[in-house]
């Protein structure tokens, strides 16, 4: 372990370059993780690097479930095409809130040294290695790839209710309410791949005040991390899966996760 709306937002969510659609981090920010119960939270979706990005406007093409669930149940979250913010989700009920956002693939192809630096650093060795007894280390990389972003928010009591799967590809999921925890404690989270646990898997946590400072570890047998978050603040939880396909345009499908929340500071 270690440490634009319109037309302009919508062109950022459909024409970014392929390799900076694909080698960069995507997530939720809402505009307050604690919004007081009955407000309006507007949710924006963000990709770039360091837990700083450019907007994704809403793009109806892209979009295979954008929803908030509460206690009460799941609903749709709407929002204007290309706009940014993508929605705005009414937290009319006190408790822990889900807001979920998944993708559907895209497609990028990258030359060999670039795509085997990029598994590199999300911790996808054995896609190295897989390629290496393929040899197919120096062969370009065609993929197709997808997003499952969740955010965490606490509408009125903070402490109330927990973070259960909502059926993603793949997906992060904390065992314990954020809000319920403290700075400096050890967080359990979950990795499912189709609901089910998904073993050795990189997770990576970092704090936007202090993106530099990462916790990492990788996922037990049983799917199981626990990361110790040392500061207050918004965070960050990510993680990469990829696997081999036999597709007439992709040889590779990754899948990107990442859950954001709030932790408050020590008691």
């Amino acid at each position: 372990m270690r440490w634009g709306r319109g037309i302009a937002a919508l062109a950022a969510a459909l024409l970014l370059p392929p390799v900076a659609a694909l080698a960069h981090d995507f997530w939720i920010e809402p505009s307050t993780f604690r919004p007081s119960v009955g407000s309006t939270v507007a949710v924006s979706l963000r990709v770039g690097e360091r837990f700083q990005g450019d907007a994704v406007g809403r793009s109806s093409q892209r979009i295979v479930r954008f929803v908030l669930r509460s206690p009460g149940g799941e609903r749709p979250i709407p929002g204007e095409e290309g706009g940014d913010p993508a929605g705005q989700a009414a937290a009319s009920e006190p408790g822990l809130l889900t807001i979920g956002y998944r993708s559907n693939n895209a497609r990028v192809e990258l030359p060999a040294e670039k795509f085997e630096q990029y598994l590199r650093e999300e911790g996808l060795e054995r896609v190295i290695a897989l390629r290496a007894r393929r040899g197919e280390s120096a062969k370009p990389s065609r993929e197709r790839y997808s997003r499952c972003a969740k955010s965490l928010i606490a509408a009125g009591d903070a402490t109330a209710g927990t973070d259960t799967p909502l059926g993603f590809t793949f997906e992060i999921v904390s065992d314990r309410n954020p809000y319920a925890a403290r700075a400096g404690e050890a967080l359990p989270f979950r990795i499912l791949l189709r609901g089910k646990p998904a073993a050795g898997v990189l997770v990576t946590a970092l704090p936007r005040e202090a993106p530099d400072s990462r916790v990492t570890a990788r996922s037990d047998s049983r799917g199981r991390v626990a990361l110790r978050l040392p500061a207050p603040g918004v965070w960050m939880v990510k993680a990469v899966h990829m696997e081999a396909v036999a597709a007439q345009d992709a040889d590779w499908e990754s899948l990107w996760a990442s859950l954001t929340f709030e932790l408050p500071g020590p008691r």
